[in-house]
């Protein structure tokens, strides 16, 4: 018996010191939460099944794409940006990586930030034939403007998004005007979103600009229209991008890549189970987006939606973690 309990206690005072040695490897580290709705949630995932599973002491700082990415480029701090939009800063990103101030750590959204032209998905399955955008051009009557039901509505996002100014250039690069079609200012992302919502209780058609991961989209399904031309790099940046660009050519939207930085001095110190881990989180935009749209719902904050996420999909985030993560997270649940 007194064996049995040495062999107990030799044993637990293995793991524990297992445990403090995983917590003082990984340490004190910032987790930027950039200003939007799914890196919020996902920065706060991340300290919960940080702290909770694997001992580290994070702290959320608030970020912005730009910002944050520099100075993590530039002087290695935060330690971790979970969500990154890398193409709106290839140049900085190449540079951080190449100096050895960061590195890209798989990616939260494999399926990459999506935009372009969406129809509801009750209209495509009543209207099979219609997959692409020349196959809507070829239906104005399908879509009547509003204002004036003899031409169809394209619907745009507000002044100042870099999607307004694509959208108002692929309806150039399409010859929608010709095709019957207007192009609608919505004014506000409000706005946008209204001209969506107000379509889906009337069942009615709509078509226009859109983006994923989103939480409208995790409420109200939308199918995205392909272009039905291929991706020209030159072009988009040639004139698809540019505002006053006159004589703009159809290419295919690209999908924007989306990465974990973490800062390189944390990368080395933070031991392979924390590294694992961010190699191995992910999720599909559909989930974040059916998150989002329950953070909506409920008006809930970036750790509210963290806990629900944790504590209705176990079988999605047990996945990413140890075994004994999974279990000293699910014991803080």
């Amino acid at each position: 018996m007194k064996y049995l309990l040495a062999s107990t206690c030799l044993m637990l005072g293995v793991l524990g010191g297992a445990s403090v040695t995983n917590a003082a490897e990984c340490g004190s580290l910032t987790i930027a939460s950039m200003n939007w709705q799914s890196a919020e949630v996902l920065s706060n995932l991340d300290k919960i099944i940080l702290n909770e599973g694997y001992g580290c002491d994070a702290e959320i700082t608030i970020g912005d794409t730009v910002p944050t990415i520099t100075s993590m480029a530039e002087k290695g701090e935060p330690d971790i940006a979970p969500e990154a939009w890398i193409d709106l800063l290839p140049d900085v990103v190449k540079k951080g990586t190449e100096e050895g101030r960061i590195v890209k750590v798989g990616s939260p959204l494999p399926d990459g930030g999506v935009q372009g032209w969406w129809i509801p998905k009750y209209f495509a399955d009543a209207h099979p034939d219609i997959k692409t955008i020349p196959d809507m051009l070829k239906h104005p009557d399908l879509f009547p403007d509003p204002e004036d039901p003899k031409k169809g509505a394209i619907f745009n996002g507000p002044q100042g998004w870099g999607g307004t100014v694509v959208t108002s250039q692929l309806f150039k690069a399409f010859d929608a005007e010709k095709a019957g079609f207007k192009l609608v200012d919505t004014g506000s992302a409000a706005g946008l979103d209204g001209s969506i919502a107000k379509a889906y209780e009337s069942k009615e058609a709509w078509v226009g600009y859109y983006w994923a991961p989103t939480a409208l989209l995790g409420k109200y399904q939308m199918v995205k229209l392909e272009p039905g031309v291929p991706e020209d790099a030159a072009e988009w940046k040639r004139c698809v991008t540019v505002a006053d660009c006159p004589d703009p050519k159809p290419s295919a939207w690209p999908v924007d890549t989306i990465v974990t930085l973490v800062a390189k001095p944390f990368s080395e110190k933070a031991g392979p189970e924390v590294m694992d881990y961010l190699n191995k989180r992910s999720w599909s935009n559909d989930t974040v987006s059916k998150l989002m749209a329950w953070m909506t719902d409920n008006q809930a904050s970036g750790e509210e939606g963290a806990k629900h996420f944790l504590e209705e999909n176990e079988d999605v985030w047990s996945k990413w973690v140890s075994p004994e993560a999974a279990e000293k997270i699910k014991a803080a649940l």
